[in-house]
């Protein structure tokens, strides 16, 4: 299979952390990577009245800087081993952040959006950066990959897949982490997360059980019942458990699972992440 993933920067460590994860996860993979940094002009919008043109003096500067930035980076990269199944591509680009995401998510066919949890300018207050909620919220056409800060790149061989059953599943909606799994040969724990605490199931949750496995048929998973309060705390201890190296989950708005990982104010809740979060969209 071959794939076209994105991978946004701020020219931030943990950007390029989210980048070698990237070429550590596809390594056996034909990649295209388009690495992306989106600028603006300090003092100004793209909402505001009036926007610096291309060839005024604040405009040339932010692009130099920006180009500068990616001319480093592939720098860089150039010391990482050399892969002869990838191949890079470099957009610098004046525009909003997620803005340009959904640009060149369009215009390049991705397949797969891989980024940093936060940013240069990440608050240790937010455990997922603004730029990381707003791509997840906003685009709808790939998957995204979140990378913690510092987190190193190992085989995902146990993937956590919570869900309360209460939607139905259909099979390009979870295509990317079957692939995902049948790439290193994973476990897909898909863990009912009850908050009745009873595990019992209704017809239509019994139902969408079973598609899901049916859908699952030929991939190794494991079922799994985990009462909880704290959802977020919950994933977390089967995680460890497990000892598990990502989380995916299906992003449907106001279900359950969306307001735990979507929330800025995450650690109210309870969830830190401490291994990558595979964002599936369920268009």
């Amino acid at each position: 299979m071959d794939k076209r993933i994105l991978l946004p920067t701020d020219y931030s460590k943990n950007a390029f952390n989210a980048i070698k994860y990237a070429l550590g996860l596809y390594a056996n993979v034909q990649c295209d990577f388009y690495i992306l940094n989106a600028y603006q002009v300090s003092g100004y919008t793209l909402e505001s009245m009036r926007v610096p043109e291309e060839g005024e003096p604040l405009y040339e500067a932010a692009k130099k800087e920006s180009e500068e930035g990616m001319e480093r980076l592939l720098q860089i990269l150039k010391l990482q081993p050399e892969n002869h199944k990838h191949r890079f591509h470099t957009i610098c680009t004046f525009n909003s952040f997620v803005e340009a995401v959904d640009h060149a998510v369009r215009k390049n066919d991705i397949d797969a959006i891989v980024m940093g949890t936060k940013g240069v300018t990440g608050s240790m207050t937010m455990i997922f950066g603004t730029n990381t909620v707003r791509v997840m919220e906003q685009i709808k056409q790939c998957p995204v990959i979140a990378v913690p800060n510092d987190y190193l790149f190992v085989p995902p061989k146990e993937i956590v897949f919570p869900t309360d059953f209460r939607n139905s599943f259909q099979k390009k909606e979870i295509r990317d982490l079957m692939e995902i799994a049948n790439l290193y040969g994973s476990r897909i724990n898909v863990v009912h997360m009850d908050r009745d605490k009873d595990g019992a199931l209704s017809e239509s949750e019994a139902t969408n059980k079973k598609l899901l496995e049916d859908i699952l048929d030929g991939t190794d998973y494991e079922m799994h019942f985990l009462p909880t309060v704290k959802l977020g705390k919950g994933i977390e201890i089967f995680l460890e458990s497990i000892r598990g190296d990502m989380v995916a989950f299906l992003n449907r708005k106001h279900t359950f699972l969306w307001t735990v990982l979507s929330n800025p104010l995450v650690k109210e809740i309870g969830y830190d992440p401490k291994v990558p979060i595979l964002e599936l969209n369920d268009n």
